[in-house]
C-alpha cells in the first residue's frame, strides 16, 4: 500500500468519479483506475461502488476513509516540520482577486512573481470572481485570501478587511453630456442619474452595491443599461455616448481615451473600497500565511482600516 494510492482513492471520493479525480491529480484516467485496482486488490476488498451515475465508496471503503485521510494529513505535517526547520514553503495558496480591483495601484503580478521567487516550491493560484461570491470562497475555505471590493455596509462575521484602496465614485461621460452643465462643475449629485442609462459593474461587485445603495438612499433605482466585467470596457461605452459610467474616479481614463470627463458623485456611501480579506482568525497554512504576510508588507494601508464587524473608513462598496 502506497501513500499516493490512498491519496487517489481520497480524491475519486471527493470528486464523485474517476474522470475528474484525474483532472484534479493531473493523470490520465486508466493509470488513476489502474492504481485503485491494485490497491483494491492488495487490500482484498473492493473500496468504490462503480455501478452508479457517480462513483461511491461502498461500506468497506466508508470506513477505510477516515484513515486514509489521517494517513495523508499526518504525511504532510511530517513534510510541513521539515520545510519549517530548513525555511522551505511547499502546497498551494489560493488568492482570489476581483477584476479591476487594482486598477494602476498595484501590480499584483509582478508582486506574486517576487512572491514565487523566495518560495519556487509553493503553488499559486489566482482566481478572479465577483467580490460576493469571494467572501462566500474565503468563508467556505475554497481560498486563502482576497483582494475585493466588499458588497456589504459590515464586514461579514468569520472574515477580517484591511482597506488598500478607497475612492470616491464618479460619473465618466462623453463631452457634450447634459451632466457637464453648467461649465466647470466637478461634481454631480446622484439624483441627476435618476432615468439616466448607466454603465456599471455587475451585481456582486462592490462598486454595482455602492451605486445600489446610494440611488436608493436618493429615492430611486439605478437604470443600468450596460454591464461589464472590465473598467476599461466601461469606460470605452461611456465614450461611444451609450450612457453615463460610474467607476472609481481616476479610472475613467483606462479605455484608451473618448475625451471623458469624469464627476464626483455627491451621495452616501458612494465609495469604491479595495480591501485584502482574509478568515478573521487568519489563513490556516503557513504558505497562506507568508503570502498574506507579503501582501500586507507590499500593499498601501488606507487610514481608519475595518478589522472583523467594522466598517471602517468611509462607507465599504
Amino acid at each position: 500500500m502506497e501513500l499516493r494510492q490512498l491519496r487517489y482513492l481520497v480524491a475519486v471520493v471527493d470528486e464523485g468519479g474517476f474522470t475528474r479525480a484525474a483532472a484534479r491529480l493531473h493523470l490520465a484516467q486508466p493509470g488513476l483506475s489502474a492504481q485503485i485496482r491494485q490497491l483494491e486488490k492488495e487490500l482484498g476488498q473492493a473500496l468504490l461502488d462503480r455501478s452508479g451515475r457517480s462513483v461511491t465508496p461502498t461500506e468497506v471503503g466508508r470506513a477505510v476513509l477516515p484513515y486514509a485521510r489521517a494517513a495523508l494529513a499526518a504525511a504532510d505535517a511530517v513534510r510541513q516540520t521539515v520545510d519549517a526547520h530548513t525555511g522551505l514553503l511547499r502546497g498551494k495558496v489560493t488568492l482570489g482577486l476581483v477584476s479591476g480591483a487594482t486598477g494602476h495601484a498595484f501590480d499584483v503580478a509582478a508582486l506574486l512573481a517576487d512572491f514565487h521567487a523566495a518560495h519556487p516550491a509553493l503553488e499559486i493560484a489566482l482566481t478572479e470572481d465577483t467580490s460576493e461570491r469571494m467572501q462566500a470562497a474565503l468563508l467556505a475555505g475554497e481560498i486563502d485570501i482576497a483582494l475585493l471590493g466588499p458588497t456589504t455596509e459590515e464586514t461579514p462575521p468569520g472574515l477580517s478587511y484591511r482597506t488598500v484602496i478607497d475612492a470616491p465614485l464618479g460619473a465618466a461621460v462623453a463631452p457634450g453630456d447634459p451632466l457637464l452643465d453648467p461649465a466647470g462643475r466637478a461634481a454631480v449629485p446622484v439624483a441627476e442619474l435618476r432615468g439616466r442609462p448607466l454603465i456599471c459593474l455587475p451585481r456582486g461587485t462592490g462598486v454595482r452595491a455602492a451605486l445600489e445603495r446610494g440611488c436608493a438612499r436618493a429615492g430611486f433605482r439605478p437604470r443600468v443599461a450596460f454591464e461589464a466585467a472590465s473598467p476599461p470596457v466601461l469606460a470605452q461605452l461611456a465614450a461611444r455616448g451609450l450612457g453615463v459610467a460610474v467607476l472609481p474616479l481616476g479610472e475613467e481614463g483606462s479605455g484608451g481615451g473618448g475625451g471623458l470627463r469624469a464627476l464626483r458623485l455627491v451621495g452616501d456611501g458612494l465609495r469604491a473600497r479595495i480591501v485584502l480579506a482574509r478568515p478573521a482568525a487568519g489563513p490556516a497554512g503557513p504558505a497562506a500565511r507568508a503570502l498574506l504576510q507579503r501582501l500586507d508588507d507590499a500593499l498601501p494601508d488606507v487610514a481608519g482600516n475595518a478589522g472583523a464587524g467594522d466598517a471602517g473608513a468611509g462607507s465599504p462598496v
